[in-house]
């Protein structure tokens, strides 16, 4: 396919504002593709490579500008690509209004072929660009971006500006790509979607439905060294999961960096949330899949920077050891680092997307002995809130919740998987009790009654141990021993002096507590030391975010 051929289509499609007609159009550009097929399928979309390889071209808008004014001649300097960009707004643009190929007679193209584009040069030119690397890769980035725009036509122009810089603009996404192969290969939009999700690869999924069709994208699956994207979590709360699911499978969410582990039985590879290869800077993970794992995996899980102790650090020490390629072993010395497994995608010849994630967790465990995340099955609220207690205090970012009969769905960000929302709302509510804590906290104030101020003085709404580390639990025993006015077994009864900042996800109705209502998921936020009892929140104020 000539290159100017895909640039017209473009530009239709480009112009079009209708899903449908949109739709349309590309399904005649992939009916019209040719040999070239895979290839339009991504630079349609602005891409040069497949969305499993992370490969990038690496050209910036200086770089870009410097060639475009070589192509268009010696009157033209980058200065003045610049000043016409700032005036236009947009690079393609740009392109299309120069007057390129002033220097074709210097056949400074690859071989000094003048002959018309085609997007089977282009393609390979491109990756090219993409392989340059060491001294000398950015006057061969420059030579090459030349080239290309020496050759290119005004429209042409316009379309390779931008995929070079990845600002493709014509309104093709892989949702309107899914519904074209489908349209323009007639097979059925659902299995064309679930064969893009198994590959990660729209321009393989469109050649495989043109050639083989249906049957043939059913038999696409994972492939080990191949990721996938990342399936994703929306917010949520404890009630929203097991109102829907009934019952919630409950899991520690790390403070850590996504990674999916690709093990072919001798080799493994780790890839990033962003599909970058990582396998390099994290040689201890390398070393614990390979000690591990006995037959080919594709693994999900999270890895957490650990300090001498074994407890986990923030985020940040994690992207000190992602996005560091030399000195590695220093750098392993100075930041540890530990996978924690919590899904399973494939294993030992098997895929495994379709699966229930309990089956899924269950061949983990088959699969390590160390390192899995736990997951624990709850239909009770309060069970989840004993779980993200246990996971804060450990000092980790708090839990997930995931529907137990799910599959995994590369890229979807649907309601299988909830982060525990955060506290949407607080309120400043008095202590007015306690009790004895059990285990290692026996000898402090475990849990904290709150209550409300009333006309008459405080009504109860709840109780809070939720969000309290050790550490605090002994500042805040030794805050409230001075105001206890009695005790009752493990009952405590203390005056009111000391405001409390609980959030909570929702109010409802509850003849257990004398105000009439109960905080859901009430978890401590901190000591109002700023205010006294006289300034707590209301009963009022409580009927008011209950909505009576």
């Amino acid at each position: 396919m000539e290159f100017a051929e895909f640039a017209a289509l473009a530009d239709e499609i480009e112009a079009e504002d209708a899903d449908l007609e949109v739709i349309g159009l590309v399904a005649a550009l992939f009916e019209t593709a040719g040999e070239d097929l895979g290839t339009v399928t991504r630079v349609v979309q602005g891409r040069v490579f497949p969305a499993h390889d992370a490969t990038k071209l690496d050209v910036g808008p200086s770089l870009c500008h410097e060639a475009l004014a070589k192509a268009a001649g010696p009157n033209v300097s980058a200065a003045d690509v610049e000043e016409r960009l700032a005036s236009v707004g947009e690079i393609g643009a740009v392109a299309e209004s120069l007057e390129l190929g002033g220097q074709r007679g210097l056949a400074a193209f690859g071989d000094g072929d003048e002959a018309t584009l085609t997007v089977a040069e282009l393609d390979g030119q491109l990756r090219e660009i993409a392989a340059a690397e060491g001294d000398g890769s950015t006057d061969t980035k420059l030579d090459v971006l030349f080239g290309l725009f020496n050759r290119a036509d005004p429209l042409e122009a316009r379309f390779l500006a931008r995929l070079v810089l990845g600002e493709m603009r014509v309104g093709v996404g892989e949702g309107t790509v899914r519904d074209a192969i489908a349209e323009a290969f007639d097979v059925p939009v659902e299995t064309v979607a679930r064969a893009i999700q198994v590959t990660n690869d729209c321009g393989l999924v469109a050649e495989t439905a043109r050639e083989t069709g249906e049957a043939g994208l059913a038999e696409l699956g994972l492939e080990v060294g191949r990721p996938v994207k990342a399936m994703l979590a929306q917010t949520g709360t404890a009630v929203d999961a097991i109102e829907e699911w009934e019952s919630a499978a409950v899991e520690t969410k790390f403070d850590g960096a996504r990674v999916q582990v690709h093990y072919d039985g001798g080799e493994t590879r780790l890839f990033s949330r962003n599909l970058e290869d990582v396998t390099d800077p994290l040689p201890e993970v390398v070393e614990f899949v390979e000690r591990e794992l006995s037959v080919p995996a594709i693994l999900d899980g999270e890895v957490v920077a650990v300090d001498e102790g074994g407890d986990p650090l923030p985020f940040q020490e994690v992207l000190r050891r992602f996005r560091r390629k030399h000195g590695i072993e220093t750098a392993r010395e100075d930041v540890a680092v530990e996978l924690h497994a919590f899904d399973c995608l494939h294993a030992d010849g098997e895929d495994l997307l379709d699966a229930p994630l309990l089956e899924r967790h269950e061949r983990l465990a088959d699969l390590l002995d160390t390192g899995i995340s736990e997951l624990a099955v709850t239909d009770d609220p309060d069970d989840v809130a004993e779980i993200e207690e246990t996971a804060l205090s450990a000092g980790h970012e708090g839990v997930m919740l995931k529907n137990p009969e799910s599959a995994y769905t590369p890229g979807s960000r649907g309601k299988n998987w909830l982060k525990r929302k955060p506290d949407v709302e607080t309120l400043d509510l008095v202590v007015t009790g306690a009790e004895w804590g059990e285990g290692r906290r026996a000898n402090l104030f475990g849990t904290f009654e709150l209550s409300a101020r009333t006309p008459d003085g405080y009504a109860t709404i709840g109780n809070v141990a939720t969000g309290i580390t050790d550490e605090r639990l002994a500042e805040l025993h030794e805050l409230l021993g001075p105001h206890v006015r009695s005790e009752s077994g493990t009952e405590v009864d203390v005056e009111p002096a000391v405001v409390f900042e609980v959030g909570y996800e929702e109010i409802q109705r509850s003849p257990t507590y004398s105000s009439g209502y109960a905080l859901r998921f009430p978890r401590f936020v901190g000591v109002r030391a700023d205010r006294d009892p006289a300034n707590a929140d209301t009963l009022e104020r409580i009927e008011r975010l209950a909505g009576d």
